[in-house]
C-alpha cells in the first residue's frame, strides 16, 4: 500500500502539470513578444494562460484542467485581428509555424493538419474548376472527372476525420458537387442556393469557431450576380444568410450580425448597416435585452449619410436682439457644416483657422459653418469665439456629457457633419482637408 502511495505522488506532477504542450515558430521573431491563450465558448472566450514569444518560440504549457475543444492564440493587439484556432483534442501536442504573410502551419497535431490538408485539397479542386469555367472548356468529360475527384476527396476525408472534433468543419464546408455537367451560370447559382446546406448553426463546436463568421463573409461579400447592384446583391445576400441561420441561438446571431454590420459600418456602406440593424439586429437585440446595442444602433442610423441631422436649439444674434432659434429653422445656406471641437484640442485649434480661411473663399448663401465647442467651462471657449466671427457658436457644456454630442455620438473632436439645405446630412469628412475636398468636387 505504501509503495502504491509513494508511486502515485511521483506521478502526480506529471498528471497535473505536465499533459500537453502548444508550442509555435513565429517569424519574424522581432515582430512578436507574447502570446495569450483562450479557450472558445459559443459566446465567450475564456483565458487560459499566456507565455513569452523568446527568438520567435512560443511555448504554452497545459495541464489536466485544459479540456478538449477549440482554442485560439492571440499574437498581438486588437486581439479580434490577430488571431488563429486550433483544435485540442486532449490526446496529442501540438507544434506549428506562423508567419502573417502565409498564416499558420501545423508540424505535429494530427487533428489540425488534417483540418489543414483538407482546406488545400480542396482549395485547389475549386481553383481547378474556376480554371476550366474561366477558359471556357468545352471538355465536359474533364469537368465531371473533377467533380467525381472533388466528390471522392470530400468523402475520404469525412471518413479520416470521423470521431474527431475536425470532422464538425469537414462535413460543415461541404461543397455543392453537381451530379452532371453544368455550365457557369447554373452552377453559381446553384453554388448559391446550396452554400449553406450543411452549415448547423446549432452545433456548439462550430459555434466556438471563426467558422461561421467566416462563411458569413465570404458568401454576403464574394458571392454575387452581374445584374444586381452592390446594394441590392449585399442585401440579398444578408436575407438568405440570415435564413439558413434562423435556428441558431439569439445570441450567435448578435455575434455574427454584429459583425456583419461593423464591416459594412468600416466600409462605409451605410445603407446596407442600417439594413441590417433595422431588419435583423435591433429585434435580436431586443430579445437579449441588449438596450445599449438598440441605442447604439439608432444613432448610428440617426447620423448615416441620407439621414435627417438630428436637430438641437442654441442662441443667435438678430437684429441686435438674442433670440433661440433651431438647426432646422435656419434657412440662411444652401449647405451647412457642423463641427464639434474643443479649445483643449490642439488639433482643433490648428484646423479650425483652416475652415474660417476656407470658408471666406465661400459666399455666404452657400456655406455656414455651426461650431459647437465641447467643453468643461465657457471661458476661454469664449474668448476664441472671437476669433471666428463668421462661425455660429454653440456652447456644448458638459464636454462629453453633452446632449448635443451625445445625439451626433461624438467620441473626438474635431468632427465634421455636411448638410444640404434641407439638414440632411451629405457628408461626415474625417478632417478640415477632406472637407475642402467635398465641396470643390461639388
Amino acid at each position: 500500500m505504501l509503495k502504491q502511495i509513494v508511486a502515485l505522488a511521483v506521478l502526480m506532477p506529471n498528471i497535473f502539470f505536465g499533459q500537453h504542450t502548444i508550442k509555435g515558430t513565429f517569424t519574424p521573431a522581432e515582430d512578436y513578444n507574447v502570446a495569450l491563450l483562450y479557450k472558445v465558448t459559443p459566446t465567450v472566450s475564456e483565458y487560459v494562460t499566456n507565455a513569452e514569444i523568446k527568438d520567435g518560440i512560443l511555448e504554452f504549457k497545459l495541464d489536466s484542467t485544459v479540456t478538449k475543444g477549440m482554442y485560439r492564440v492571440v499574437y498581438a493587439i486588437p486581439q479580434e485581428d490577430y488571431n488563429f484556432d486550433v483544435i485540442y483534442n486532449a490526446k496529442e501536442d501540438i507544434e506549428f509555424t506562423f508567419n502573417s504573410e502565409t498564416g499558420v502551419e501545423f508540424q505535429s497535431s494530427s487533428e489540425n493538419k488534417l483540418l489543414a490538408s483538407y482546406k488545400n485539397s480542396m482549395s485547389m479542386i475549386t481553383h481547378s474548376i474556376g480554371n476550366f469555367y474561366r477558359e471556357e472548356s468545352k471538355d465536359t468529360i474533364a469537368l465531371n472527372s473533377i467533380f467525381k475527384t472533388q466528390r471522392e476527396a470530400q468523402s475520404s476525408f469525412e471518413t479520416l476525420a470521423k470521431g474527431t472534433i475536425a470532422f464538425n468543419f469537414i462535413k460543415a464546408n461541404t461543397p455543392y458537387i453537381p451530379e452532371i455537367f453544368e455550365d457557369v451560370k447554373t452552377y453559381v447559382a446553384n453554388l448559391k442556393a446550396h452554400y449553406f446546406d450543411h452549415v448547423d448553426f446549432t452545433n456548439e463546436t462550430l459555434q466556438s469557431s471563426n467558422f461561421f463568421d467566416e462563411r458569413m463573409l465570404n458568401y454576403v461579400f464574394g458571392l454575387s450576380y452581374e445584374d444586381e447592384d452592390e446594394i441590392t446583391n449585399y442585401k440579398n445576400n444578408i436575407d438568405d444568410f440570415c435564413d439558413a441561420m434562423k435556428n441558431a441561438p439569439d445570441e450567435i446571431k448578435r455575434i455574427l450580425l454584429i459583425d456583419l454590420w461593423q464591416q459594412m459600418a468600416d466600409l462605409g456602406v451605410e445603407k446596407v448597416a442600417n439594413y441590417i440593424s433595422e431588419t435583423y439586429l435591433i429585434d435580436v437585440a431586443k430579445k437579449l435585452n441588449d438596450e445599449e446595442l438598440v441605442k447604439g444602433l439608432t444613432l448610428f442610423k440617426n447620423t448615416s449619410i441620407g439621414s435627417k441631422a438630428p436637430d438641437f436649439s442654441f442662441e443667435i444674434s438678430e437684429n441686435k436682439k438674442t433670440i433661440i432659434t433651431k438647426l432646422s429653422g435656419l434657412n440662411t445656406s444652401e449647405n451647412y457644416v457642423i463641427v464639434f471641437w474643443s479649445t483643449t484640442c490642439s488639433h482643433c485649434l490648428d484646423e479650425i483657422p483652416q475652415l474660417q480661411t476656407f470658408i471666406n473663399t465661400q459666399e455666404a448663401v452657400k456655406l455656414k459653418v455651426i461650431a459647437i465647442g465641447l467643453e468643461d467651462a465657457p471661458y476661454k471657449w469664449k474668448d476664441l469665439t472671437y476669433d471666428f466671427p463668421e462661425f455660429i457658436h454653440v456652447y456644448g457644456e458638459g464636454k462629453w456629457d453633452n446632449k448635443i454630442g451625445d445625439d451626433y455620438g461624438v467620441t473626438g473632436t474635431p468632427t465634421y457633419f455636411v448638410l444640404n439645405k434641407a439638414k440632411e446630412i451629405i457628408a461626415k469628412p474625417e478632417n478640415v482637408e477632406a472637407l475642402k475636398v467635398f465641396f470643390e468636387k461639388e
